[in-house]
Order: C-alpha cells, then structure tokens, then sequence
C-alpha cells in the first residue's frame, strides 16, 4: 500500500467513524451484532443477489452457518432477543460484511440504520430518506438521484385483481426479484408452443383446483413413485412447482388485469406527479388500492417537512431492490445521473420480525450505506471540482 492510499484509508475510516457517530447523537444505538449468523435467515429471506454470494459453513452439530452479508437481518435477531423487543428502538451500526464479488474484496464496510416498533411508518420512512441523504452529504456529495418506489403499491393492485393466487406468488416473486416483471407478464400470457409434454394432463387436472388438496395430490403421487428428493428440490417444492405450472399454463391472467398491471407499472414521476396517476387509474378501474395511495402521500409530506425537495425525487411504481422482505417505502440514493451500485439504499421491511419468530408484527424500517461506493463518489467529485477550479 502507498501512502497515498493509507492517507485515503485513514481518511476513509475517519468519514465513516464521524457518520456512525451523526447516528448515535441522532438517537440511535449502536448495534455490534456477531459476524458468524445462522444462514437460513439469509437464504430464505434475502435476495437472490445475496443468496448467491454468501460464505458458508457449518458448525459440528451440523447447523448451517455464513458470515455475515447484511446487518440487517443480525441487528434484527439481536433486537428481538432483547428486552427491547416490541418496542419503540433505533439502532445504527458501521462493521464488515461478507460477499463475494468477483474480483473485488470480500470484506468490506457497511454503515446504517434500522428502526423498529414505530406505528408512524409515514414519518419513520421519510426520516429514513432523510438520514441517508444527511449520510451522502457527510461524504460532501452534494448532487444525488432520489430512486423510490413502493412495493405495498404493487401488493394492493394485485390483492385488487380477481387472480388465482398462484399468479399473485409469481407476480410478487418477480417482483420482489428485480426482473423486468411487464416482459414476464407477456411471456407467461404467451400460447404453449408446439410439443406436447406427459404431465401436460397433470398440470390440465390441476388448474384452478384448491391450493391444499392439489398440493396433496401431487405429493401423494410421487411418494407412490418412491420419490423423495428430484434435483435437489423436496416433494413439497416440486408439488408447489406443479401447481405454479397448472395455473399458469391454464391462461389464468385475463386480459384487463395484465392492461391494469401494465398502465400502473408504467406510472413515474415526481411523487406528487405519481400519485396523480394512481388516483386516477384506481377511479378508472375501480381498485381498492386508495391505502396504500394515501400512505405515498403522507409520507412525501413528511419528507418535504424535513426539507427534502419532494420534486427532486424519482418515483416509479416499477421501482423495487430487488430483496424479497421489503413490505413497503423502497428507496436508493445514487450519483446525479450515474448508474452506478447505490451509495445509500433501503426500505420498509414490516414482515421480516414475524418470520425471523416475533409473535406479533413489528413495523420495520431502515437503510444501509455502502462505505465503499460513498469513497470513491466522494473521491470523483473532489477531483471534479479541482479540476474545475484549474481551469
């Protein structure tokens, strides 16, 4: 290392340590969560980038383990493990997480901030953004783009349509996954195409039948088939597929709902332009999905009470990050017109406490910040400006 990197280093950590310490004098705790978690927590929950990029072991009675690629899910774990769990809490932290990347380090920094216990998600997910934008700042970038979306959004308008609830699973999988969900909208309403396959009767049998009975079905079937395990999947799973297959070879998506999904996936905008569109699009259509609007509007209000410039931010009914335990606000800070990874980015996450094993639900918000996109941001716009003041 030369010393002008350990100068940058040095600098680095000393950005990160300050921003870390905004947070405690913002009431926030600080969290030192272990760097060895149970994996099943990240593979059932996380997104697919994550899942594919964990380090994985095992301790000796077996149980799976990896090292940490989030804070997310540990701060969480330790929250309910307290005393404070159910409770109003903040909690912020600055530690290694773990991913491979290719080429880059597997190690690096990881800043944030999680929120728990909240009822006033509206003004919790605007001090969210707030925060996060105060982080980017702190690094003296000045000109950020403000991506948002909202996957509650999505989850009213498909709980509005009359579909199966196997389109509803595959609609929010997509979704939640970050793929461009309208070409696979076109590609699931496409025709079968020539070929007959032998289980094509199966799938025939099965569609639109009750969810439970088919599952027992198919399963009953191949367990008189002495099967147990086919590629890896277990008798549930390829049950689950089956009936997922049945539906969507049964042509079960009408034609209005893909027009509906298609014209509200479309809608962008500054929030206030976004919102305009929904209304209308629910008085069109008649959904019920005015809740969920009237969350988007609160919560704009809010931002704009903490002075964020409302008409400066993005949002897209299409935005998602593509991590499957978002319930709600979803929000990514970038480089002015760059299309770079995230420097700050985050969301709502209501869900997540009852599935990591609270009793009862627990509101959920919060953000992360990647040290290392902020530096080299930092870096880009420092040499931006020397280099204008030369001219």
């Amino acid at each position: 290392m030369t010393d002008t990197q350990a100068v940058g280093v040095t600098g680095t950590a000393a950005r990160a340590a300050a921003l870390l310490s905004s947070f405690i004098q913002a009431g926030y705790i600080k969290a030192e969560p272990a760097i060895l978690q149970p994996a099943e927590p990240f593979l059932d929950l996380s997104g697919e980038d994550i899942r594919k990029s964990l380090y994985l072991t095992s301790d000796s009675g077996g149980e799976e383990l990896c090292l940490r690629p989030d804070l997310t899910i540990p701060v969480a774990r330790d929250y309910l493990a307290s005393s404070k769990a159910g409770k109003p809490a903040g909690f912020c932290y600055l530690g290694p997480v773990f991913r491979y990347r290719g080429g880059r380090s597997s190690e690096f920094p990881q800043a944030g901030i999680e929120s728990f216990g909240r009822q006033d998600r509206a003004a919790a997910d605007a001090e969210m953004l707030a925060l996060g934008l105060e982080a980017v700042a702190a690094f003296g970038i000045a000109d950020v783009d403000i991506r948002t979306g909202d996957v509650a959004l999505f989850t009213a308008l498909i709980d509005s349509l009359d579909l199966y609830p196997v389109w509803r699973r595959r609609l929010m999988k997509d979704f939640n996954r970050k793929v461009s969900l309208a070409l696979d909208i076109e590609r699931l309403t496409l025709a079968s195409g020539p070929g007959h396959k032998e289980y094509e009767g199966v799938l025939a049998a099965l569609a639109g039948s009750d969810r439970k009975a088919a599952l027992a079905l198919v399963t009953d079937m191949m367990s008189i088939a002495g099967a147990t395990i086919v590629g890896g999947r277990s008798l549930d799973e390829i049950a689950d597929r089956f009936l997922e297959q049945s539906t969507l070879k049964s042509g079960a998506l009408p034609h209005e709902a893909l027009t509906i999904i298609k014209r509200f996936l479309a809608i962008s905008g500054d929030p206030d332009d976004a919102l305009g569109q929904l209304r209308a699009l629910a008085s069109d259509a008649g959904l019920d999905i005015h809740r969920a609007i009237d969350q988007v509007e609160s919560r704009t209000g809010f931002m704009a009470a903490r002075g964020v410039e409302t008409d400066s931010i993005s949002f897209a009914t299409a935005f998602g990050r593509g991590v499957d335990y978002y319930t709600g606000f979803e929000f990514e800070l970038q480089r002015k017109d760059q299309d770079d990874e995230p420097l700050v980015a985050g969301g709502r996450y209501d869900d997540l406490m009852t599935r990591l094993g609270a009793a009862a639900p627990i509101p959920a918000v919060g953000f992360a910040v990647w040290i290392e996109a902020l530096t080299r941001s930092a870096d880009v716009s420092s040499a931006s400006r020397i280099g204008g003041s030369a001219q």
